[in-house]
């Protein structure tokens, strides 16, 4: 059928986007309907809904369905990986396959043909096909077969390649099958890759909102181990030879025209290497303050705090809260042309535009108590130090905080009024502490509840904390699990936090080394609202789930 008419006859079209996309048909090869969505006249699903009207072919929604094992079994995984043609239901003789593309019909006639089933086409987005082909057939599983078929477990695996990872996605062997990992790590929102050996298989887990995930990855994964390690340590020009010690390194991606930083640590176990993959994604962590998921009170205090001309402000919690990425977004909401930025990092993971950053170096003994003094004769209004470790850098903050500069930095500790307390365990004088300490802010991230799948229910007596009380009816959110969402329930996360202002009581209390439990009373009296108290607000808003807000924090 002539498509562009048919499209202009419906007034879809002009007569002039027609004739652009004519002229991509012709420059490129693309078939007319490819040239549309290429230029952006529709939209993939506006266009297989008017197909769909057009051929009398159902649309389906893959997230609703469940394909059962025989079903899945019906197709060879090459046909579905070749063709992105998915099969969803086998009834008697007919066979429903999901696809993309309403004119390939010479591959539904060669299902009919190989498999001898009545074939029964329907209509799903393309994407929506390719993660449910990834969840029941594997991850790379086209390329594994390729590779099995060729009897290849290691070609590929030396080669070097800089360009877009997308592109390289279209070569073969083990440098696509590595490029596949990546690139599905990127678009589930992943922040690390783990890759596990064991005896008679490999492992690989994404961590998506702070929880491992397992990939599905086909058996066969496991036969190709050795040259899958080999290419990742190429890229991240590590030693493939060495197998006996831990090596660390790093690789630069494009994917899609965002730049993806990887950090890669490989380390020897019983049956091969393990390797661990952070990545470090720009767009995905640079937040605004507004973005961090503090209420408006919070927001105010901790923005006055960040506009305070010299001082100390420390962000505490565990590793993974968040603190790198909430000092990021404060120095961007305070970064201008009046101000000269001066960071110490372990090691740089982000470029902030007008922050001067300085990395450190143990190698050559560039510690954080060095890079800080070394900056104080720069002339800077504010300092962000990565963390505080030891007395010496302690000690160097405290100083900076004296002669007139803000210093932001981050500690260990599981909540707010203990970060003075620490301070003064590592050495820190009582009176320089409480003299210097503008604020603490101790933080965690939760898990935010899925927005597709989200539903209202009143929870049964009895379910929840006893420190969490509703109003009686009061209905909670919860996630019931969807294809977008991975069935979790949540999709992205939020922060909880506990903002403790210093002033005169808790000011006396530090003077006197009181323990942590007397500066929580008079932070209290002051205002103090604690992590879990936060997390109570955010479950009763909506925004996350009690289990989420149990498990970051405690009594």
């Amino acid at each position: 059928m002539n498509i562009a008419q048919w499209l202009l006859d419906r007034k879809l079209l002009t007569t002039a986007q027609v004739a652009d996309a004519h002229a991509l048909h012709q420059a490129e090869g693309l078939r007319l309907d490819q040239a549309i969505l290429q230029l952006g006249l529709l939209t993939e699903l506006r266009l297989l809904e008017l197909m769909a009207e057009h051929l009398d072919w159902p649309m389906v929604k893959l997230e609703d369905l469940t394909i059962p094992p025989e079903t899945l079994r019906a197709l060879p995984a090459k046909i579905v990986y070749r063709k992105r043609l998915l099969p969803i239901a086998l009834t008697g003789g007919i066979l429903r396959v999901a696809t993309s593309d309403a004119f390939d019909l010479y591959a539904l006639d060669d299902l009919r043909l190989s498999t001898g089933f009545v074939i029964e086409p329907v209509l799903a987005p393309r994407e929506e096909i390719e993660k449910l082909i990834k969840s029941h057939y594997g991850l790379g599983g086209d390329t594994l077969d390729e590779m099995v078929g060729a009897g290849d477990a290691g070609a590929g695996a030396a080669a070097e390649g800089s360009e877009d990872l997308l592109e390289m996605a279209k070569e073969a062997s083990v440098i696509q099958l590595v490029n596949e990992i990546i690139i599905e790590a990127v678009s589930e929102r992943a922040s690390d890759i783990h890759i596990e050996p064991y005896e008679h298989q490999m492992s690989i887990r994404y961590r998506i909102d702070g929880v491992l995930q397992e990939a599905s990855v086909p058996m066969q994964m496991h036969r190709f181990q050795a040259a899958i390690i080999s290419r990742i340590k190429i890229l991240a020009n590590l030693n493939i030879a060495e197998r006996r010690i831990p090596q660390d390194g790093r690789i630069k991606f494009q994917v899609g025209g965002r730049q993806v930083d990887v950090r890669v640590s490989v380390i020897p176990m019983l049956f091969g290497e393990g390797v661990v993959m952070r990545l470090l994604d720009k767009a995905n962590v640079l937040f605004t303050l507004p973005q961090l998921g503090m209420d408006e009170a919070t927001f105010a205090l901790f923005e006055g705090l960040i506009a305070r001309p010299h001082g100390i402000l420390l962000v505490t919690g565990p590793t993974g809260a968040g603190k790198t990425t909430t000092l990021y977004a404060a120095l961007n909401a305070i970064v201008g042309p009046g101000l000269k930025v001066l960071t110490v990092e372990d090691p740089v993971e982000y470029h902030l535009q007008g922050v001067n950053q300085i990395p450190v170096n143990h190698q050559v003994g560039m510690t954080f108590e060095k890079g800080l003094r070394a900056i104080l004769r720069h002339d800077p209004d504010v300092v962000m130090i990565g963390e505080i470790r030891d007395l010496e850098t302690a000690r160097a903050a405290t100083q900076a905080a004296m002669t007139g500069h803000l210093v932001l930095s981050t500690l260990h500790t599981n909540d707010a009024a203990s970060a003075p307390m620490r301070l003064m365990e590592m050495g820190v004088e009582p009176f320089l502490v409480s003299s210097t300490m503008i604020g603490a802010m101790a933080q965690r991230l939760v898990r935010r509840i899925c927005a597709k799948c989200q539903e209202r229910y009143v929870p049964e007596p009895g379910t929840l904390p006893r420190d969490l009380r509703l109003d009686p009816g009061e209905q909670l959110v919860r996630g019931t699990g969807c294809q977008r969402c991975r069935n979790t329930g949540y999709r992205g996360r939020t922060g909880l936090y506990e903002l403790m202002v210093m002033n005169e009581a808790i000011a006396e209390r530090i003077l006197e080394r009181a323990p942590s439990p007397r500066i929580v009373a008079a932070a209290r009296e002051g205002g103090l609202r604690l992590l879990r108290e936060d997390g109570w607000l955010k479950v009763r808003a909506g925004f996350t789930t009690p289990d989420e807000v149990v498990l970051c924090t405690a009594l």
